[in-house]
C-alpha cells in the first residue's frame, strides 16, 4: 500500500476533527475556572482570567455530591460485572455450540441496540416495579445491563471465534469440563476483549442518565450524571458549579480509557476484523 501524497494534509484534518470534539470539553473545563459573574460576560473569553476554585468549592461542598459519587461507582461496577457474567457465556454459546436460531438470536442483539433508552424506560419501570426493585442498586444495573450486554456479545463473539478449537479439544481430551475450558482455556486467550467491553460497559454505566433519573427514586441510589440535573433551577442555572460538578465526574472517565486504551481499540479492532 501506497503512503499518502500529501500526509500534512491528513494531519490537518485529523487535527482539525479532533479540536472540533475537544472544543466543548475544553469549554466545560475553562467555565468551571472562570469567575460566576463573568461566565455570561457578552464576549466570550477563551482563557479563564482570573483563574479561580471558587466553582470547585461550591460543587464540593454540595452535600449529595459523595453520596452521588459513590452510587455511580457501585452501579458502574455492578454493570461491569453482571455484563461480563452474562456476556461471556452467551458469546461462547452462540460462537461454538451448534444449536438453531442462533443466527437469529445475533440479529436480535442487533435489533436491541436500537431503541432510544426512553423507549426502554416505562416498560423497566413497570417490570421492576412489581419485581420489587425500583429504587434499588440492583434494579439500576440491570437497567444499565440492557444497554451494555448487547454490545458486548456482539464483540466477543467473533473474538471467541478467533481461538483455535483445537485448544478446546485437547483441554476436553485432558478431563477438562466446558466450564472450566471456558475459565482456564478461552478466557485467557480473549482478555483484549473482555477488558474492551468491560471498559466500555463501565464508560456507558457511568454517563448513563436516563435510567438514573427515572428509576432510582430518589437520592439515595442515584447516580451522579442525576445530581448534574440539580443544579439548573428555575430561575437560572449555575454554570460554574455545574461546570465543576461535570469536570470532577470526567476524570474517572479519562483515567478508564487512557489505562485501558490499548485495550480497548485492540479489542474492538479484534472483534470487528473477525466478525
Amino acid at each position: 500500500m501506497r503512503p499518502p501524497r500529501r500526509p500534512w494534509l491528513l494531519t490537518a484534518v485529523a487535527t482539525a476533527v479532533t479540536a472540533a470534539f475537544l472544543l466543548p470539553v475544553y469549554w466545560m473545563a475553562k467555565t468551571s475556572l472562570t469567575r460566576p459573574d463573568r461566565i455570561l460576560s457578552p464576549t466570550p473569553q477563551w482563557a479563564p482570567t482570573p483563574v479561580t476554585g471558587r466553582n470547585y468549592a461550591t460543587a464540593l461542598g454540595y452535600a449529595g455530591l459523595t453520596r452521588a459519587l459513590l452510587n455511580s461507582l457501585v452501579i458502574s461496577s455492578g454493570v461491569v460485572a453482571l455484563t461480563l457474567l452474562l456476556g461471556v457465556p452467551l458469546a461462547y454459546a452462540l460462537a461454538r455450540v451448534r444449536m438453531r436460531g442462533s443466527g437469529t438470536m445475533v440479529l436480535a442483539l442487533l435489533v436491541a441496540q436500537l431503541p432510544p433508552a426512553i423507549v426502554l424506560a416505562a416498560p423497566l419501570f413497570i417490570l421492576e416495579r412489581r419485581a420489587g426493585l425500583a429504587g434499588t442498586y440492583l434494579g439500576l444495573i440491570a437497567a444499565d445491563t440492557t444497554l451494555t450486554l448487547p454490545f458486548t456479545v456482539i464483540v466477543l463473539r467473533p473474538v471467541l471465534r478467533g481461538v483455535p478449537s483445537e485448544l478446546e479439544e485437547a483441554a476436553q481430551i485432558d478431563g477438562c469440563g466446558l466450564p472450566g475450558v471456558l475459565l482456564r482455556v478461552v478466557l485467557p486467550l480473549m482478555v483484549p476483549g473482555v477488558v474492551a467491553t468491560a471498559g466500555l460497559s463501565f464508560l456507558i454505566a457511568w454517563g448513563e442518565f436516563l435510567f438514573g433519573l427515572t428509576l432510582a427514586g430518589g437520592p439515595d441510589v442515584q447516580p451522579v450524571t442525576v445530581l448534574l440535573n440539580s443544579f439548573v433551577g428555575q430561575h437560572g442555572t449555575s454554570w460554574g458549579a455545574l461546570m465543576a460538578t461535570a469536570t470532577l465526574i470526567s476524570i474517572p472517565v479519562v483515567c478508564v480509557f487512557a489505562l485501558f486504551q490499548r485495550f480497548i481499540v485492540g479489542g474492538l479492532m479484534t472483534g470487528g476484523v473477525r466478525g
